[in-house]
């Protein structure tokens, strides 16, 4: 279950920094951006689910975990 754990904060840091890229785009770039971005977020929703589902665990829990094992002893993407 702990490699599980890695992966989805391995996700969540991908979000993270699909995010922080959106910084100074403007137009069709921002959008190329916002679309890429979505989709690492939503890959790690839907990862999030499945683990909380299949492991019996309650999702809002573990996204927090993800979440807080994501930024910790890392820099925010965005700075």
């Amino acid at each position: 279950m702990e490699d599980d754990l890695d992966d989805l904060v391995r996700l969540e840091r991908s979000a993270e920094e699909a995010r922080a890229k959106l910084a100074g785009l403007t137009d069709d770039e921002c959008e190329a951006q916002r679309r890429v971005w979505r989709a690492a977020v939503e890959a790690l929703q839907a990862a999030i689910t499945e683990r909380a589902t299949s492991a019996g665990e309650d999702r809002h829990e573990l996204e927090q975990r993800v979440k807080a094992a994501a930024r910790r002893g890392d820099e925010d993407p965005a700075e």
